[in-house]
């Protein structure tokens, strides 16, 4: 994981938040190549579960809702973690994260305070910051970050930052009803940042207090059943992680048991990877039956029963909730695809990104600092550039020009030299095998468009 962030940090990927004040825990700024990658991995998103279906719609609802309906949905009162702070260096982490760390074979979800608090006492933890062993008793507090609307101070209302994207759908539920014509089963879809005042020991941007999120409701029939659609999603999530590029046999299925589940959920499995750290959470499906809907209708007073018109039977829908993590799922990515191996005596650092997602899809080279090659890579990168995010390199070493874009994961480089002048051929090299083929420069975005 160290040498992952610090390749990140190096190539422009990730950088620690705030970092020329002393930075701030749990936050980090994705660089150029950390955008062009989750924003790659994005549109895969929306284009496989949104555009590329007819039953899905979709939606940016605001980050700022109305407190009433945090408090329908269960998120003030529900939606708490396990804190424990050192007493002598003042270090606040989670209960749960410190015992799984340091204690084996132990399940600490669903456990009360109390018993996280006698599980600490009993195995002697100490802080993780400073070492001591003055750690005060686990208590419990809320997840939803508070922030104030207003101008005048006394007059100001406590708003929530969303500690998830869901409730924004179900909200809006009628809105889609009324002015899309969509019949059940169908899907609401959306992507958007969410915050969570969480406390984690730290691994990059797999747990984050501000993270981007991508999931849609999917909304059926209760008297239809709920497991066959409940196995397609599942299908489906783990094909688009393949998609990704993802090693399989670093994934696996885990469902939850009854102590783990969101208040919301009856039914929650996760799609978990391999870390470096062990097996955690990657994607998460969930069956929250009518739960949502229902307490918006109860606590709001407006009807958000669907009307079935072959029927004319009204009934609040169930809901199937795919959830995928965007901001952790680059880390999985990154992580996926860092490979270090030997070549003659030297060791290769690169990232085996799958091309579609890969932030540089080609870059061009001049093999010397010469006009002529020049002009022709000059020309022939801004032919590729139409149709591809590429990169220009004209340093003149071409193995650091190589080293470089591998690190970042670009699949292809392409080299002009003298033999380009006479032929009008150039040189291109495949990242992971490093084998070159030479081509005819006419024939390029085809090579590349074949592949990528």
């Amino acid at each position: 994981m160290d040498e992952i962030i610090a390749l990140c940090k190096r190539r422009g990927f990730i950088f620690p938040s705030s970092e020329i004040y002393g930075g701030l825990a749990n936050s980090w700024d994705f660089g150029h190549y950390g955008t062009l990658l989750k924003n790659n991995i994005r549109d895969s998103w929306w284009q496989t579960f949104v555009l590329n279906r007819d039953d899905m719609t979709g939606l940016d609802a605001s980050i700022f809702l109305s407190p009433k309906a945090w408090q329908a949905s269960g998120h003030v009162s529900g939606f708490t973690d396990s804190l424990v702070d050192c007493r002598n260096c003042k270090f606040r982490t989670r209960a749960d994260h410190l015992i799984e760390e340091k204690v084996k074979d132990i399940k600490v979800e669903g456990l009360s305070v109390e018993r996280l608090t006698k599980i600490i006492k009993e195995h002697k933890l100490k802080c993780p910051k400073c070492g001591k062993d003055d750690l005060t008793d686990v208590r419990c507090f809320n997840l939803l970050f508070e922030t104030k609307m207003g101008i005048v101070e006394d007059t100001k209302a406590t708003l929530y930052l969303r500690g998830e994207i869901a409730q924004g759908i179900f909200l809006n539920f009628k809105n889609v009803l009324n002015s899309l014509r969509v019949k059940i089963p169908f899907g609401i879809a959306q992507q958007g940042k969410a915050f969570r005042n969480e406390i984690t020991l730290g691994r990059s941007v797999f747990r984050t207090m501000e993270f981007d999120l991508m999931e849609f409701e999917y909304f059926i029939n209760p008297k239809d059943g709920w497991e066959n659609v409940y196995r397609y999603w599942q299908t489906e999530m783990w094909n688009w992680a393949l998609s990704l590029g993802i090693t399989p046999s670093k994934l696996r299925w885990r469902e939850h048991e009854i102590f783990e589940r969101s208040f919301y959920s009856q039914k929650t499995m996760d799609i978990e990877y391999n870390f470096s750290f062990g097996w955690k959470e990657m994607f998460g499906l969930a069956y929250r039956t009518d739960f949502d809907l229902k307490n918006h209708m109860e606590k709001s007073g407006k009807d958000l029963r669907y009307h079935d018109q072959k029927t004319n039977n009204k009934y609040i829908p169930h809901v199937i909730e795919p959830t995928f993590g965007l901001s952790r799922l680059v880390g999985i990515v990154l992580e996926d695809a860092f490979t270090v191996e030997n070549v003659k005596e030297t060791q290769r650092v690169y990232l085996k990104l799958d091309p579609s997602i890969a932030p540089v899809k080609v870059a061009v080279f001049p093999l010397q600092k010469d006009e002529k090659l020049r002009k022709i890579s000059g020309h022939l990168y801004e032919n590729i550039k139409k149709k591809f995010v590429a990169e220009y390199d004209n340093t003149g070493n071409i193995g650091k020009m190589y080293r470089r874009q591998d690190e970042i994961g670009t699949p292809f480089c392409i080299t002009v030299d003298y033999q380009s002048v006479e032929d009008n051929t150039v040189t291109i090299r495949e990242r992971d095998t490093m084998s070159q083929k030479r081509i005819p420069m006419s024939n390029v975005v085809t090579f590349l468009d074949d592949r990528i």
